[in-house]
């Protein structure tokens, strides 16, 4: 027995070891930590539960069957963060690069089937230089399996990645199937071709970092919801990020003691949309004024300015909050902001977290860059996720809205559950110089008459009451009252239930 013991710790030690102490050495020196510190780091104390750190590749070609290493490459299993269960893979690329061969993909794949039987999110750490070449298809076939878990996944448990090195070829398709993607700076990349293959076919010369690093895909791309300094500082988030989602799509996020009243009313709000309709303000102050204690978890920040998405609280629950952002582009709707949004509204609905739209749109963005681009179909994407939603829906119109922009926005007409306006609020087909030069084009040389035309317009349109009187919004609030009045809202709506007829699926304007 105790010659067993003995065995099996000399086995843990050497799996523990991974690709030994001078890859160990050489990650470190690269800014990174290893796949097992990484883990340790991300979960609570002594609650990582390890499976499969035995097993080895079954490849016998190319000498391979000389050169196995417990684990293959891989650190499998789960625990808790702030108590609540987690699991976790994370590719150790001290062993074989992190490569992926048939046996790791079933070490991965084992925990992402088990992750969906008990309802637990799962959490991938990919630092890997992709397929295992020595095993030809076989391991194309493992990141098939992945793929096909990924998607079966989906809206059932929450699925986040961090790109903490490097994730080339077919092995992004796995991270960009999962619900959010965390990159470190100047550690991580992800693309489909490498920067060789690339000068190659189409003589451009660019970097890794140029093609795929987290700069690029956090601003560029969109690809990336957030970049952090470091391993450290990105697991740090991580940890913070996952205490606003629930475990799965039965449940409801975790609510958090909070000590900030509800009736809280915050004075600086009636003065914060400016007199001038054309000078911005900056939506994320309203944001932080009305959330709990301020705290707000934005996504993919630098990407589509436009708009500002990510999650805060509201009497301790967590919110999806979605805002038109004036300092940028007016707070138009284009097509990355559109996409970044109609995603971000499909994720809340699938994980049971209400929506909150802070509305100040003047439009859709005007341009053949746009419409070239397909504006139409990508627009209707935010269109079709927010009628989709069956989630309490709030929206509350700050400033402008204006047009289609106006429909799509959390109207009353997509079923937004309560709609309110602030008194500065413009809801109308299009602002008043636009609708004056139209409506009385007849009059346009007569300047004196035009101005006249413009004030009637602003009287009439330029206001809450018009549509108020139509019932498409339930009040005009003061500003001060708007953290109060939200709250009270999705409180009212927790029992919400809504039937749509049966369908397999819609099929939304991808």
């Amino acid at each position: 027995m105790y010659e067993i013991i003995r065995q099996l710790e000399e086995r843990r030690a050497r799996a523990r070891a991974g690709g030994g102490k001078k890859k160990i050495d050489a990650q470190h020196k690269r800014g990174k930590l290893t796949a097992r510190e990484r883990i340790s780091l991300l979960l609570d104390p002594d609650t990582f539960e390890e499976w499969d750190m035995f097993v080895e590749h079954r490849s016998t070609d190319f000498g391979m069957e000389k050169n196995t290493v417990p684990g293959d490459g891989v650190v499998t299993g789960y625990g808790t963060i702030n108590g609540r269960t987690v699991f976790v893979f994370g590719q150790d690329f001290t062993v074989f690069g992190g490569s992926l061969s048939e046996t790791q993909s079933e070490k991965i794949c084992k925990i992402m089937d088990q992750a969906m039987k008990v309802g637990a999110p799962l959490i991938g750490i990919n630092d890997s230089g992709g397929a295992r070449i020595q095993e030809g298809v076989s391991s194309l076939a493992g990141y098939g399996e992945i793929f096909q878990r990924n998607v079966l996944a989906s809206g059932v448990v929450p699925q986040i990645s961090m790109i903490m090195g490097p994730c080339a070829g077919g092995a992004v398709y796995s991270p960009a199937t999962t619900d959010f993607i965390f990159m470190v700076k100047d550690l991580s990349y992800m693309f489909v071709t490498g920067p060789d293959v690339v000068k190659t076919v189409t003589h451009e010369e660019v970097t890794q970092e140029e093609l795929g690093g987290a700069v690029t895909h956090t601003t560029k791309s969109g690809v990336a919801d957030s970049a952090y300094e470091n391993d450290v500082d990105a697991i740090e988030q991580v940890r913070r990020f996952m205490d606003f989602l629930p475990s799965n799509n039965t449940e409801l996020p975790p609510v958090r003691p909070t000590d900030d009243p509800t009736d809280r009313q915050e004075p600086s709000l009636d003065t914060l949309v400016p007199e001038n309709p054309n000078e911005p303000y900056d939506a994320k102050e309203l944001v932080t004024k009305i959330a709990d204690e301020g705290d707000f978890f934005e996504l993919q920040p630098d990407f589509a300015a436009n708009m500002v998405i990510g999650f805060g609280r509201m009497e301790g629950s967590t919110v999806g909050i979605v805002a038109n952002q004036p300092m940028h582009l007016a707070g138009c709707l284009d097509i990355d902001a559109s996409t970044k949004s109609a995603r971000f509204i499909r994720f809340c609905d699938c994980f049971n977290i209400p929506i909150l739209l802070l509305v100040d749109v003047p439009g859709f963005l005007p341009g053949t860059a746009q419409e070239y681009g397909g504006l139409i179909r990508h627009g209707a994407k935010l269109l079709y996720a927010f009628a989709e939603a069956t989630v309490p829906k709030v929206t509350v119109i700050t400033r402008k809205s204006y047009g289609g922009a106006y429909i799509v926005m959390g109207s009353k007409h997509l079923r937004s559950d309560v709609c309110y306006a602030w008194p500065s609020a413009e809801i109308a087909v299009m602002g008043s110089k636009g609708a004056v030069e139209i409506i009385f084009r007849a009059d346009m040389d007569d300047e004196e008459k035009i101005a006249e035309r413009e004030r009637e317009y602003q009287d009439q349109f330029a206001n809450p009451f018009r549509v108020g009187s139509r019932g498409y919004i339930d009040d005009v609030i003061m500003p001060h009252n708007t953290r109060w009045r939200i709250c009270r809202s999705l409180r009212m709506l927790k029992g919400k239930k809504v039937e749509h007829p049966w369908k397999k699926h819609g099929n939304i304007p991808l």
